[in-house]
């Protein structure tokens, strides 16, 4: 089998990082608190950012674009 590490300090790959995503870690912060990846050199959170910004974890849409929080109250009787 063939590994892709995007850590070698800690030796995370790929894949890890993308089952640690699949696990609801979201963001390069969360990954390093799953694995330690991009706590020590800082040379992979590049590539740990485009792992997750390749729809490894579901994207947050921008307040513009949602409905606002208030449209969804009851009016006041």
């Amino acid at each position: 089998m063939n590994h892709v590490f995007v850590c070698s300090c800690f030796g995370v790959t790929e894949e890890q990082v993308k089952s640690h995503a699949d696990a609801g870690a979201c963001t390069p912060r969360q990954i390093a608190s799953a694995c330690k990846a991009g706590t020590d050199c800082g040379g992979c959170v590049r590539r740990i950012q485009a792992l997750l910004g390749r729809g490894a974890c579901p994207r947050r849409q921008p307040a513009d674009q949602r409905e606002p929080v208030l449209a969804k109250l009851p009016e006041a009787a």
